[in-house]
């Protein structure tokens, strides 16, 4: 940097494109020549690179893909007729998923009623059968009480 002229500016290259010169085949018989390559020439492009080399060739004309062919067109009527099996399907399932749902459910059901019936009953039977344990509870006698005013008295 110059303190009198500011910053420097970056160095411009020129960009030099070469044409190669068409050599003449030799003929390494007498025949007469027929032409093989185009009418034209293509052109010749230079690319100079960041470090300075030169690189020089022709461009290519990259093949091309063939195109695709269409794809036959799908009558509408199938498209619904397809759409409409798998839904027809897919509520089939659910129903099923749905009714062995309710079965599961109702069997639960039924198992804790004769859970619950079970337990219950062998806690009645234990009162009716249970015998009499002295100390075991307490003996209200009821015709020696005297009721006044909401109080027993004795």
């Amino acid at each position: 940097m110059h303190p009198e002229t500011g910053p420097t500016p970056p160095a411009v290259r020129a960009v030099e494109v070469h044409q190669p010169t068409p050599l003449t085949p030799a003929a390494p018989y007498a025949a007469p020549l027929t032409a093989v390559q185009s009418h034209t020439v293509p052109a010749v492009a230079s690319v100079i690179l960041p470090d300075g080399r030169v690189v020089t060739g022709y461009a290519i004309d990259h093949a091309r893909p063939e195109p695709v062919t269409a794809k036959p067109a799908v009558s509408q009527m199938a498209v619904n007729v397809a759409l409409g099996g798998v839904g027809f399907l897919a509520v089939c399932g659910g129903l099923l998923m749905l009714t062995t749902f309710i079965t599961a459910l109702a069997a639960l059901v039924t198992q804790l009623i004769t859970l619950a019936a079970v337990i219950f009953g062998g806690w009645i039977a234990m009162q009716v059968l249970g015998g009499n344990r002295h100390g075991a509870g307490t003996t209200v006698h009821i015709r020696k009480a005297v009721i006044k005013r909401n109080h027993f008295h004795r």
